[in-house]
């Protein structure tokens, strides 16, 4: 990405993506340059539907088969009154329950793999420790003209994002009060008969509206009244500086001004802070649309989301009963591992503070000469090549301590890591216990359902 803030190179600018469809693409230089993009985790409107509730029509089947299904199988009435058929559908499907699982079994073969790595690289740097590496980077300034201009650019483009946020935070909070009340009214049928399948309805209402309200966009807003207000101040007073003359009444001697450098900022990271706050905008906008189209079909479908297929359901716990119980065993697995990465991170830790104190004798031997040849009377106060080794040695030495010592803290931000990761697996390990005692409880509770129109309160 570029800064200086010049709308061809603004890389916020590009074109507006449609959410289900994409768009043609736009020759505009101002517009172009914007990126719209997805928060991690966006999903279109329907990927949360389990697939075993809106593929059930893909199953192959035989077209004889088929027509021989038509004709013997009776019609069968509803099981579910129109009032309460909303099916329960969880929050995530099964292609993410896959997937979260390989992130985690990734995520630990990453951690130890890095380990290896770490401390194959300190058994090699204990014994050769001569890399040093420094980079510097010089910034330039921007003649008050061009920083005016700049000004005014992202000062536009902040009151233009501000806007379209504003009206997209008075849309969530409209969709936001509409699933209140529906979360409210989803209370009032919860009665014993139907307290498994209204609580889950309910509950589902609770989580949008949780979503709700986490992905309002007030920072967002608030991120960019303050940039737009130091804007404003900004351009008050560089216009102000460069206005100024030699004719000016306002100027005056100020004896070490230069001397003092008061910034926080070049214009780098100048333009990058606006463009990252724009961004943040666009991020919460599109987050905010999404859900509010999320809201719109859940009120709409609420009604139709309710159980149906009893005998699949049955089907389904077993299977996830299996799963999970074969991804604790797994967590297990990466678990001992883990454990085993910790014990041998420990013990590189332990080389690294050995071979630190093992460089303390050598580099107070190097000073202690250093120091007692200070004492030669005289003409005999010579830089010699002695007195060159000497003063080499002890920057060799204090070089290899002080990389020594980095590879050290590196050595405890890999154990650290390596906890976290341990109390992250050893977490999940407790998620899949909590969560295959649930479902071994939902199964046993399933067993006493009537497989008749008790099911839906018929008396």
């Amino acid at each position: 990405m570029e800064f200086l803030g010049t709308t061809q190179t603004a890389s916020y600018c590009g074109p507006k993506k449609s959410y289900l469809f994409p768009e043609p693409v736009s020759t505009s230089t101002t517009q172009d340059s914007y990126q719209s993009y997805y928060l991690p985790g966006y999903r279109y409107l329907n990927s949360w539907r389990p697939s075993l509730f809106y593929r059930v029509s893909a199953v192959p089947t035989n077209s004889g088969e088929q027509g021989s299904m038509r004709i013997s199988a009776p019609l069968r009435p509803p099981t579910i009154l129109p009032s309460v058929r909303s099916a329960l559908y969880a929050r995530y499907s099964p292609h993410d329950w896959y997937q979260a699982n390989t992130v985690q079994y990734k995520g630990s073969e990453s951690c130890r793999h890095w380990a290896g790595r770490m401390n194959a690289d300190s058994l090699r740097l204990m014994q050769d420790k001569n890399q040093l590496t420094q980079q510097t980077q010089d910034s330039t300034g921007r003649s008050l003209g061009q920083r005016l201009s700049d000004i005014d650019f992202w000062r536009s483009e902040l009151t233009y994002e501000l806007e379209r946020l504003l009206t997209e935070t008075r849309a969530l909070e409209t969709a936001k009060r509409r699933l209140e009340c529906a979360a409210d009214e989803a209370q009032r049928p919860l009665k014993v008969g139907q307290r498994y399948l209204i609580l889950n309805v309910l509950v589902c209402l609770r989580v949008r509206l949780y979503y709700l309200r986490s992905a309002a966009p007030e920072d967002a807003q608030h991120a960019l009244e303050r940039d737009l207000s130091d804007k404003n101040s900004a351009h008050f007073i560089d216009e102000k500086c460069y206005n100024l003359r030699n004719t000016s009444d306002s100027i005056s001697f100020y004896h070490g001004v230069e001397k003092i450098d008061g910034t926080i900022s070049v214009p780098e990271t100048w333009a990058k802070f606006s463009d990252d706050n724009i961004r943040h905008s666009q991020n919460a906008r599109a987050n905010s649309i999404k859900l509010c189209e999320e809201t719109e079909n859940t009120l709409e479908n609420v009604s139709e989301e309710m159980w149906k297929q009893f005998t699949d359901t049955n089907l389904a716990f077993t299977n996830r009963i299996a799963e999970t119980a074969d991804t604790k065993n797994k967590l297990q697995t990466h678990l001992a591992k883990t454990l085993q990465e910790i014990f041998q991170t420990e013990n590189t830790i332990m080389l690294l503070e050995r071979a630190i104190m093992a460089k303390e004798c050598p580099l107070k031997v190097a000073q202690t000469r250093l120091e007692g040849r200070t004492r030669r009377p005289n003409v005999e106060l010579c830089r010699d090549i002695p007195q060159f080794k000497l003063v080499n040695e002890v920057f060799t030495i204090d070089d290899t301590l002080q990389t020594l010592k980095l590879r050290l803290r590196e050595a405890h931000d890999t154990l650290q890591l390596l906890v976290l990761n341990k109390a992250r697996l050893e977490h999940d390990l407790s998620v899949k216990a909590n969560s295959l005692f649930i479902d071994r409880k939902c199964m046993d509770m399933r067993k006493t359902f009537p497989s008749t129109p008790r099911l839906v309160g018929y008396t």
